[in-house]
């Protein structure tokens, strides 16, 4: 059974994710990517860039800047109602989520349920202090979004860390649509840093507080978006499919309480061992976003058709996630802990993990591994990796057995190992094997390129 501990143990032993400043004890709910983490983070948002953007003629990219004038937040809501239900412990001092505290105790509960509602239930349950069993206080809206200044120190400099991507998007609109002279509808994507000072974190990289977005904003006709948003639905769930997720570990969650903004809202969410968690969310937003910021701009926002002259403000679709939520649930999907298997004599007591990883998101997509470390065999092996590096990340490992060394490919989700033995120096083949089904072929030199082409 894998559990947190050892996703969080392999993410770090492996490269994948660090504690961001652990040298100085870290610095809580911030981490950073390592060598194989940051691959395959961005063949994750390779794969997704192609699908959003590259796949359809409508979609273009975008990349809006991290600070925008604070009246950007106040048009949006989140200067007014960007929070979270907060209460401390009056003992201890620590700071929890009323509504998930609440959920501990077996009541159900959300942060939009008011704060008189969510007192009156802490009281109701007797709920105290999970850490130290401490008296809490009542419970108060505590706002997510992080402040700075620029060049003053009043208040007339400050300015925000945006809390999502989205309204980089929406003032942009017509910016998009007059450069590209697109006709709706039509859809922005992005992907870029966001930051938001969460009260409580958990699940390791699942909620931080700097993470990156992979957006979509789809600009439609009102009368329209009822069906396109549930197009929009399974294409995305397909999508996840093909990223070698299983269907049942997938599923749609409808939101029983929508935000302001929202006609309609479904989760993507995946079976976690811990339990169904989010990992998009699928939203009609209707024309509340471009009515606001054309409210407080004094801009016009609205998109004139340019067949009937209608003039109208568009619906939105909106398909978020956060890029690095799903690295982790990549990492957790394809972990694999196996009674052993290579048939390595040290390994024989011992579990062995492969992480199971679909071929187009592995970090390393081939190792090249010389039986030994004889002149011959290393030269094989440079013309090789000269040649397959080129188009794909390969990685070059001579120490230890072959055994071993399989292993080592197989933890970090390597699909193929490519060895070359004495024999390669005679026929001119080496021996490509599967980290899947640990099948072995014998393929010349020459065809290696034909033969990953037909595989990637």
């Amino acid at each position: 059974m894998k559990s947190l501990e050892s996703i969080v143990n392999f993410a770090k032993q492996k490269g994948f994710i660090f504690q961001s400043s652990e040298v100085y004890d870290g610095l809580a709910a911030v981490y950073d990517f390592g060598p194989l983490g940051i691959l395959l983070k961005n063949n994750l948002q390779e794969l997704w860039w192609k699908e959003m953007v590259q796949r359809h003629n409508n979609i273009y990219g975008l990349d809006a800047a991290i600070l925008m004038h604070p009246r950007v937040w106040e048009a949006s809501g989140h200067v007014a109602s960007f929070s979270d239900p907060l209460v401390d412990c009056k003992e201890c001092k620590m700071r929890h989520r009323a509504d998930h505290l609440l959920e501990t105790v077996g009541v159900e509960a959300d942060d939009k349920m008011g704060i008189e509602v969510l007192n009156k239930l802490l009281q109701e349950n007797n709920v105290v202090c999970p850490n130290c069993k401490g008296e809490l206080t009542p419970a108060r809206d505590f706002n997510l979004m992080l402040e700075t200044q620029l060049s003053k120190t009043d208040d007339s400099s400050k300015v925000y860390l945006r809390p999502e991507t989205a309204q980089g998007i929406y003032v942009n609109f017509k910016n998009v649509q007059t450069a590209t002279r697109a006709k709706i509808p039509f859809g922005i994507a992005q992907v870029g840093k966001a930051f938001r000072n969460e009260i409580t974190t958990k699940q390791f990289i699942f909620r931080t507080k700097e993470f990156s977005q992979m957006e979509m904003q789809y600009f439609v006709k009102p009368e329209t978006a009822e069906k396109l948003y549930e197009d929009w639905k399974t294409s995305r769930l397909a999508w996840w499919q093909s990223l070698g997720i299983k269907a049942e570990s997938l599923r749609f969650h409808e939101h029983e309480k929508l935000a302001h903004y929202a006609k309609a809202a479904y989760d993507v969410e995946y079976n976690f061992p811990w339990g169904w968690k989010e990992i998009e969310g699928l939203h009609n937003r209707g024309d509340f976003d471009l009515t606001q910021h054309e409210k407080f701009s004094g801009k016009n926002l609205k998109y004139r058709d340019p067949e009937t002259n209608e003039e109208y403000v568009p619906f939105i679709i909106e398909a978020s996630s956060g890029l690095d939520r799903n690295v982790f649930t990549l990492l957790v999907d394809a972990y694999e802990e196996l009674d052993a298997r290579s048939g390595d004599e040290d390994a024989k007591h011992e579990k062995e993990v492969v992480l199971r990883i679909h071929k187009s998101l592995a970090p390393i997509k081939m190792a090249i591994l010389p039986l030994s470390k004889k002149e011959p065999l290393q030269n094989i092996c440079n013309e090789i990796q000269n040649t397959l590096s080129k188009t794909y990340m390969t990685q070059y490992d001579e120490t230890g057995s072959i055994g071993k060394r399989y292993r080592r490919q197989d933890e970090i989700g390597t699909p193929y190992c490519i060895t070359v033995d004495f024999d390669s120096l005679e026929d001119k083949k080496v021996t490509v094997r599967d980290r899947d089904t640990m099948a072995q072929e014998r393929i010349a030199i020459s065809d290696l390129e034909k033969y990953f082409a037909e595989r990637f």
